[in-house]
């Protein structure tokens, strides 16, 4: 689920989800490879906040927002991050088809400043597209810590555009760029360098063809926000987006006249007849050429202390992109490298890396988590502050007012909107996902995540998912439903495909593994044995799916940030945009929970459920109670796990039958938002077959498990 804006007017949204503040102004689009401060530059620009973490991957949709820049209001459009115009992955498709689809007033090319060389590429790409554009040199701290030096001006005139240095983080240089964009006209724009983008006598022809050919007639009108002589580009390169454009543009009446070709195979032969002559991929002909033209460019901007080099690890196909500088700088600076690069080399080393996930799960999960937030602040709530005073207050202050027992059993009965959904959600699970959402944050602002898909790159690989998949199982730990859109991130169908599956079974949501951690912290073995039966559930499924599924096996391609220190401004504001996200999100759910309960108990259809899910909850050795939150997980996994801890406070669970009440629950079925999530990333069938598989799977699991126990005499 996507996060809300939070927009600082709330004119137009009033902070709901699908929020599109702006609509109808003049458009800015930022557009730029992931993790280079797109988002805080969109967050300094509109005055508004969406999520900004230190890893690639933050951003997978469109966000818009709105912004006066001098004596005009324009909407602001953020993408999610892509490397080129031609896209490998999901969330860079959704990019390319926002520039194919809109037309802005400017373009905000977004780069790091440190990784200029790497990202002038697609800057040349953008000035072929004929965008109007204005370059953001944005990181510049960072680049002047590794004693850099870039002549914006020269590179201004190099490019033809405008260029601005900031600091989005700090909002350093946010004013010039305003005063840019004010200025900014297409005059000014003159983009002289695209002129001097010559693929070779060979290959020109073909583009020229193919330009041809899109030529419209006099009388036809279509338009695309990129000019035809990129889109020849894609269509060379077979681009599915292109072609996708060729065929609603064959379908728009009078676009062609009767001396064109009408369809694509004729510049498909144009595509392999120039991949004849070259004997490369012309992707690779092109970027080399672009690349050229950016050397000789950097070689005249750009001043580093020691020579620009890529490292490579080499290994399994991992590469860490690192920036174009050397390591020289001052005494400071070099020890303040040092120490992040030794820290840096704990983190991803294959042995000490694993003691150190082991400390950060122990400490922030556990301890934290589990053992502070989920139990003795859960504990405060629910039973001093919610049990003690607020619901005995409320509901006799209730019962004196509405003298209808049906009423009063809808808002303060057992299963009250009140007594049982509010209770739960402020009490219960609000706590447990500040506390996760902190740590998270905490964590995702160092850029430890992507070091951990580094560390676990290999094991992945077993189980058909490469290391760049470990960001949204991590973030499956806050919520499933913002995971499974996440693993558009991910480069193969078949490799989202096995991450949505896993995340659907055997990842808990935050406030499920909280609760779960509490309630079984007190015995350390019932702990071990839930942990063991999930991990072994987690790779045992992903292998088997990596087996039978086609497709090919992932490769592993990440930009690396930078380890940095979490700032605490940024930590708060990212843990109070999720906790208010997430409250909007749970509550609602919370309490047509408690209206469906209760318009089941009044026509008998609750019981009729509860008597169905019985059955499967005696087979695996729980009282029949026990079906209780099995039927509370259909409306969400935290509600479940809510009445787990229920169950659990008033003892009517032994030690055995509360571990397998814990592993059944936590591979129980998808909670609604999920299920929509997962219909709309993967299509309804395949929503339906993953939760068709995991219920009937989620008991057998919890029927073994307790057979095995019981036939060992295991009293826990």
């Amino acid at each position: 689920m996507k996060l809300p804006v939070t927009c600082p007017e709330k004119e137009c949204c009033c902070g709901k989800t699908r929020c599109t503040p702006g609509k109808g102004l003049p458009k800015i689009i930022l557009i730029g490879n992931p993790n280079v401060g797109k988002s805080s530059l969109f967050n300094a620009l509109s005055g508004s906040y969406t999520l900004v973490s230190n890893y690639p991957g933050t951003s997978v949709e469109i966000t818009h927002g709105k912004a006066r820049i001098g004596e005009r209001e324009y909407e602001i459009i953020d993408t999610p991050g892509m490397y080129s115009l031609l896209p490998v992955s999901e969330e860079e498709r959704v990019s390319q088809l926002l520039l194919f689809e809109e037309k802005a007033s400017v373009y905000l090319h977004v780069v790091d400043a440190r990784n200029l060389r790497r990202m002038l590429s697609f800057t040349l790409q953008l000035l072929e597209a004929e965008l109007p554009l204005i370059l953001v040199l944005n990181m510049m701290d960072e680049a002047e810590e590794r004693g850099i030096e870039i002549n914006i001006p020269e590179l201004s005139r190099s490019l033809g555009i405008p260029v601005i240095g900031t600091i989005s983080s700090e909002e350093k240089g946010i004013e010039e760029l305003k005063a840019a964009i004010s200025e900014f006209t297409l005059e000014n724009n003159a983009q002289k360098f695209r002129q001097k983008l010559d693929y070779g006598s060979e290959i020109e022809p073909c583009i020229e063809a193919v330009e041809g050919l899109l030529e419209p007639s006099e009388d036809a009108e279509i338009s695309t926000g990129i000019s035809r002589r990129a889109i020849s580009l894609l269509m060379l390169q077979e681009d599915r987006t292109a072609f996708e454009y060729l065929r609603r543009a064959e379908k728009t009446p009078g676009y062609w006249d009767e001396s064109h070709e009408k369809n694509s195979e004729e510049i498909r032969k144009l595509a392999k007849a120039a991949s004849k002559i070259t004997e490369v991929p012309l992707s690779y002909l092109f970027t080399l050429k672009r690349q050229e033209h950016v050397n000789g460019i950097v070689e005249q901007v750009m001043e580093i202390p020691e020579k620009s080099k890529n490292k490579s690890s080499g290994k399994n196909g991992k590469i860490r992109a690192q920036d174009d500088t050397g390591k020289k700088g001052s005494k400071t600076q070099n020890s303040n490298l040092d120490f992040s690069e030794k820290i840096d080399s704990i983190l991803i080393h294959p042995v000490l890396g694993i003691p150190a996930l082991f400390l950060i799960l122990y400490f922030g999960l556990y301890l934290f988590v589990g053992v502070f937030a989920a139990g003795t602040v859960v504990d405060y709530l629910e039973n001093t502050v919610f049990g003690g005073y607020i619901n005995p207050f409320v509901t006799a202050k209730f019962i004196s007012l509405v003298p209808y027992p049906a009423l009063q059993d809808l808002f303060v009965g057992e299963y009250g909107i009140f007594t049982q959904a509010v209770t739960y959600a402020i009490a219960l699970i609000l706590p447990i996902v500040g506390a996760f959402f902190l740590v998270f944050s905490i964590i995702e602002d160092t850029g430890y995540l992507p070091r951990l898909g580094l560390l676990l790159d290999s094991m992945f690989k077993k189980i058909g998912l490469s290391g760049r998949a470990v960001i949204p199982m991590v973030l499956g730990f806050g919520c499933s439903t913002m995971a499974t859109m996440v693993t558009r991130t991910l480069e193969t169908k078949r490799e989202r495909l096995i991450a949505n599956v896993l995340l659907a079974l055997a990842i808990p949501c935050s406030a499920q593994l909280g609760i779960i951690l509490s309630i079984l912290s007190g015995n350390p073995e019932s702990l071990l044995i839930w942990f063991i039966v999930i991990l072994l559930e987690f790779v045992l499924i992903g292998f088997l799916a990596s087996r039978v599924l086609p497709g090919e096996a992932p490769t592993f391609i990440l930009e690396m940030p930078p380890l940095r220190k979490p700032k605490l401004s940024n930590i708060l504001v990212k843990t109070y945009s999720r906790m208010h996200w997430y409250f909007l999100e749970v509550l609602p759910l919370f309490v047509l929970a408690s209206v469906l309960i209760w318009i089941g108990r009044l026509t008998g259809l609750f019981a009729l459920a509860l008597k169905i899910i019985e059955y499967p909850t005696v087979w695996i050795g729980l009282p029949p109670d026990a079906a209780d939150i099995f039927l509370f997980g259909f409306f969400r996994r935290d509600f479940g796990a809510a009445g787990l801890y229920g169950m659990h406070d008033s003892g009517l669970l032994t030690g055995v039958q509360l571990v397998v009440a814990a592993i059944t629950l936590t591979l129980f079925m998808p909670c609604i938002a999920q299920f929509m999530m997962t219909i709309k990333e993967r299509g309804f069938k395949t929503a339906l077959a993953i939760s068709g598989f995991i219920f009937p799977f989620a008991f057998l699991t919890g029927f073994i498990v307790n057979t095995i126990l019981k036939a060992l005499g295991v009293s826990l």
